[in-house]
């Protein structure tokens, strides 16, 4: 049976200039490379979790200008439901200026425009098919009134939920205790917990209000932490070469929300997680980078391969 995802969340035309090195504060750098592209933390987890065989629906505001078009391409590229997005005439679409440096890292500024403008309204509006679904995944790149109120019909309606902290700072404490699932990177981490903790695991915790709470972090090149009020496990990532790391975290999140709506267990659906954000992390771009479900099950694949080969030869 197919998994049912509703995402919450924004839609950013990515402006992406490529180069050598980040500039230094006044300094101009010469780019490489220029290209547009379809991103938003909530349209490219959306995306994500088409691609990896869900049934998808996305919940938005875009502006009324050229850039919404690439929104309607790539969500009917892929399969994603937009019934519930509008288009708000008196503000611009959300865009996204990055930086790419050639050891992959990135630099981004957002600027949100129709995003901020989500009301409790449009939650409403898709009240019927938020019931209908196995899990709702939200972020913060959008009004942020609208993430408890969103946690909280999802919360009434027994569907579970997911809350990417991202971008962490003025995440309310409502927001993190309506979540099911938290899913911040170590940054995230530290700015949710003020800093006040030596290790992931306690500041993992110390944001847990509930005994049903979990928090999976993400730790980059070392996989990601899965933290319970009670356990805590590390699960390992691919060992892949990065390319580009924009749009990594929302492929992670999307797979997250595909394997437990799968009802893959916790670990085996965060290695999904991995697998699928390693992919990315191998071609630009961040949309566009997303791995196809086909592509995921074979690199999990190849790594069962490795480990029972191990296993036989006694490594």
């Amino acid at each position: 049976m197919t998994a049912k995802i509703v995402v919450v969340g924004s839609f950013n035309a990515d402006l992406v200039a490529y180069t050598e090195r980040m500039p230094r504060p006044g300094e101009t750098v010469h780019g490489k490379r220029f290209a547009t592209g379809a991103g938003g933390k909530g349209s490219n987890q959306a995306v994500a979790a088409a691609r990896l065989g869900a049934d998808v629906s996305f919940i938005g505001r875009l502006g009324g200008d050229v850039f919404a078009n690439l929104a309607y391409e790539i969500w009917d590229a892929e399969g994603v439901n937009h019934d519930f997005v509008s288009r708000d005439e008196e503000v611009a679409t959300g865009v996204a200026p990055i930086l790419v440096d050639s050891s992959g890292e990135n630099m981004i500024v957002v600027v949100l425009g129709a995003n901020q403008r989500l009301q409790e309204s449009d939650i409403d509006a898709a009240r019927e098919r938020i019931a209908e679904a196995d899990m709702l995944v939200i972020q913060r790149e959008v009004n942020l009134a609208i993430v408890p109120y969103a946690l909280r019909t999802a919360r009434e309606l027994g569907v579970a939920t997911i809350l990417n902290p991202a971008p962490a700072d003025g995440t309310s404490p409502e927001s993190i205790r309506l979540a099911d699932i938290l899913t911040p990177n170590e940054i995230e981490l530290e700015t949710l917990s003020g800093g006040a903790h030596e290790d992931v695991t306690s500041a993992a915790r110390a944001l847990l209000t509930r005994p049903d709470q979990t928090a999976v972090v993400t730790l980059g090149a070392q996989g990601a932490r899965i933290v319970t009020p009670a356990e805590t496990a590390i699960i390992p990532t691919f060992a892949v070469e990065v390319v580009d790391t924009t749009g990594a975290g929302d492929t992670f999140n999307a797979a997250l929300a595909v394997g437990l709506a799968e009802k893959m267990a916790l670990p085996e659906a965060v290695r999904f997680a991995n697998a699928a954000a390693a992919l990315c992390v191998t071609k630009p771009g961040a949309a566009d980078s997303v791995p196809s479900r086909a592509e995921a099950q074979e690199l999990l694949a190849r790594r069962l391969a490795t480990l029972k080969s191990k296993s036989r030869s006694g490594c």
